[in-house]
């Protein structure tokens, strides 16, 4: 009989913070699915996506998270790097963002590696490698009271680490290492069209994320490549949990605009592979890829965020900044995903190499 674990997991989506309870199954010696279970649980798949669901009494109960300041960090001078200037005339994002010193040692090290050589897929692994422990922090960008394009790489919520990769390699692939150059994608993949005009405009569910930032050729949804399931879920998980979002708890504009844009995004598609089917795929899956939890919770599509792994003997796992404590790597994704009770699949999307 399988052992039940509940969990408290703060999971972060692009918008910020929503807290969930995640029953982990502890059976790690599992080597293979139950057939019968599986053709049962494929069997309920839709019906856990229709919106009538009484998921919502397993949401951890919370008092909103007070604002604070951001934290500050040391002036250090940007150093535009030439050939992106001459390729692209880069506004310079508000706030006067200043260099975090931790990017420095990370393109050093991707210099050093002669990353640039390397198909995508390869460089997106060997960053999120270099990250490996940093510290996992929640809550980052709602922190202030005003929207402001945060970076950090001292830590990371679940999305951010994503986001944080890809927008590093998108420079390295093409040689561009410019700091400048880092925030302008950080910019371009975290708010609807690329721009940044408030907390409204921010990717607030992750199939929106990954929708917007196809548009734009960052990624390439290929859920549906790899033989997933499309269906339309409608998404109000954030309206409805008002309280936990600090600002729109407190702020009756973003409110009215956040349930806007969740009726306006009601007809994405979400393409997702069922838990069971993971293993099958591998063959199919690339490092970097990036992959999101699929969920049977009322009203929310993704509760946590990764990257595909692939490990020294050839296994696929999931590298990712995980709640309960650091990034780290799970060592396969399958299992992963059937041991978090609320999953009921994955998206899965490709970053486009920008030198293609």
């Amino acid at each position: 009989m399988k052992k039940l674990l509940e969990l408290p997991v703060v999971a972060a989506a692009v918008t910020g913070l929503y807290t969930v309870n995640f029953s982990l199954v502890l059976n790690s010696s599992m080597s293979f699915f139950n057939l019968a279970n599986a053709a049962q649980k494929d069997g309920n798949i839709q019906t856990k996506y229709l919106a009538n669901n009484q998921d919502n009494d397993k949401i951890k109960k919370e008092l909103p998270v007070r604002p604070s300041l951001p934290p500050t960090r040391p002036f250090i001078d940007i150093h535009f790097n030439k050939s992106a200037l001459e390729k692209k005339s880069y506004k310079l994002p508000p706030n006067n963002i200043q260099e975090d010193p931790k990017f420095k040692p990370v393109i050093e090290y991707a210099i050093r590696q002669n990353l640039a050589q390397l198909p995508m897929a390869e460089i997106m692994q060997a960053i999120a490698d270099y990250f490996i422990g940093t510290p996992y922090k929640a809550g980052l960008l709602d922190k202030s009271n005003q929207e402001s394009l945060v970076i950090t790489l001292d830590g990371f919520d679940c999305v951010l680490f994503v986001e944080t990769i890809l927008a590093m390699a998108r420079g390295i692939a093409i040689k561009d290492y410019s700091y400048f150059t880092f925030i302008n994608h950080i910019k371009d993949q975290r708010y609807w069209e690329g721009e940044m005009n408030g907390y409204c405009s921010r990717l607030h569910y992750f199939s929106e994320w990954i929708s917007d930032n196809q548009k734009r050729g960052n990624v390439r949804d290929i859920g549906v490549q790899l033989g997933g399931i499309s269906v339309n879920k409608p998404l109000f998980f954030m309206s409805k949990n008002r309280l936990k979002y600090p600002q729109i708890a407190r702020n009756d504009t973003n409110y009215q605009c956040l349930v806007a844009m969740e009726n306006s995004i009601s007809r994405l598609k979400i393409n997702y592979i069922p838990y069971y089917k993971i293993s099958s795929i591998y063959s199919q899956l690339q490092p970097g890829d990036i992959i999101a939890v699929a969920t049977k919770i009322n009203g929310l599509d993704v509760t946590h965020t990764g990257l595909v792994y692939r490990n020294s003997d050839g296994n696929i796992g999931l590298i990712h900044a995980s709640p309960a404590g650091k990034v780290t790597v799970a060592y396969d994704l399958e299992k992963y995903i059937w041991n978090v009770e609320s999953a009921i699949g994955i998206l899965v999307a490709r970053p486009v190499d920008p030198r293609r």
